[in-house]
């Protein structure tokens, strides 16, 4: 999870620019994980990701070593390792399976999992200004499926799924984040999704070829490289600056599958899209003006 520091309000167009660099950053793990295709199974490929992403956990081991969790701490740690391994199953299935923008914006209903846990788990209520967000979220869904009108994939059932398990490894995260600092929660949320996807991996491995694995290789390090400047660019501004630059990834997203591999555009999805961040940016703005501790997460935050 990055590092939500305190912003220097004054520098609004630095969060911009390192919010187009995350967007840009992510939409190429995007292209490269359908590029890969499907030979290799969904699981073997989140598992390769994380895998090869190890090395960059050097810097975090001196923290780690230090934390010295609670036995407690270390089944909430697996609690979200298991959360978020799964969870990036589905994602990679669906990358197979619908198109790119669909993907993205469906991507963006974890939040919204996120507000109705934290009421239901936390005992956070649920004003009518977070009813609001989640029935226009919801209906934002609606517009993407159509359900009725055309198929439902298993791509977008996959997606839902991964909703739901991206929130609980998000509100598992703010418990651990309140004890131990940043690298502590990301080194122990990469090795335990390593550990959760192994098993899944082995048993329907499949050899991947050495341009398979480099591409996976770079599949980690950019995901490693948006978490980073995603990190500076809420350093930098308010969310409520950098929030809507996201919307820009499902345009890069739909520009990306039309010209890349042929998808075709869907305007519905891009309305949909907007609906739902549109629900996430205003539970965002209210909690800021509300002064109040917000448990939603940046809608981009730990994706991959």
């Amino acid at each position: 999870m990055p590092v939500v520091t305190a912003p220097d309000r004054s520098r609004p167009l630095a969060g911009i620019l390192w919010m187009l660099v995350t967007g840009a950053l992510f939409v190429g793990v995007t292209a490269i994980v359908k590029h890969v295709g499907d030979r290799i199974p969904p699981a073997e490929s989140a598992f390769l990701r994380y895998a090869l992403g190890l090395v960059f956990l050097a810097p975090m081991l001196g923290a780690m070593r230090a934390a010295r969790p609670s036995v407690r701490d270390l089944r909430l740690f697996g609690l979200r390792g298991a959360a978020h391994g799964i969870g990036v199953i589905f994602w990679f299935f669906a990358m197979t399976d619908i198109p790119i923008a669909e993907v993205t914006a469906m991507g963006y209903l974890s939040p919204i999992f996120v507000t109705l846990g934290a009421a239901l788990f936390l005992g956070e209520t649920l004003a009518a200004r977070r009813i609001f967000a989640i029935c226009a979220a919801f209906i934002g869904a609606m517009i993407i499926l159509r359900p009725g009108l055309r198929a439902i994939e298993p791509g977008h059932l996959a997606m839902l799924a991964n909703a739901v398990l991206f929130g609980t490894s998000y509100l598992t995260a703010k418990f651990l984040a309140d004890r131990y600092p940043p690298s502590v929660v990301v080194g122990f949320l990469s090795i335990s999704v390593t550990i959760v996807l192994a098993p899944f991996a082995l048993a329907n491995w499949v050899g991947p070829t050495l341009t398979e694995t480099a591409w996976l290789a770079l599949v980690a390090a950019l995901a490693t490289s948006g978490h980073y400047t995603m990190t500076l660019a809420f350093r930098a501004a308010p969310v409520t600056v950098t929030q809507p630059v996201q919307f820009l990834q499902l345009l890069w997203a739909t520009m990306l599958g039309a010209v890349a591999f042929g998808e075709a555009v869907d305007p519905f999805v891009i309305l949909g899209g907007m609906v739902i961040l549109g629900s996430v940016i205003f539970i965002t703005w209210r909690e800021i003006r509300l002064k109040r501790r917000a448990l939603t997460p940046p809608s981009n935050a730990t994706k991959y």
